[in-house]
């Protein structure tokens, strides 16, 4: 890992970012302390569509269908014969 003043950091920082995107990790000093780190986001994992489908339908079983407590469906199909 290397540490590298605020100054530097700061004066240097397109140079620093191109470090870390390749893997780097740098830490930021003020004044010989460390104050940030720069490295690179964590790993986006992409969900299995079907378990995301199957979560949302469990989801649906256990909270039942929901209009967030402004109304019932059942109350916004009367509502839209009456027009």
């Amino acid at each position: 890992m290397t540490s590298i003043g605020f100054y530097e950091a700061r004066t240097h920082l397109s140079q620093l970012l191109d470090q870390v995107a390749r893997g780097a990790k740098i830490l930021i000093t003020r004044r010989g302390k460390p104050v940030a780190m720069l490295m690179p986001p964590p790993k986006e994992t992409k969900k299995d569509v079907r378990q995301v489908v199957k979560e949302m339908l469990e989801f649906r079983d256990r909270e039942g269908p929901t209009l967030g407590g402004v109304a019932s469906i059942r109350e916004l199909i009367e509502e839209g014969r009456r027009f």
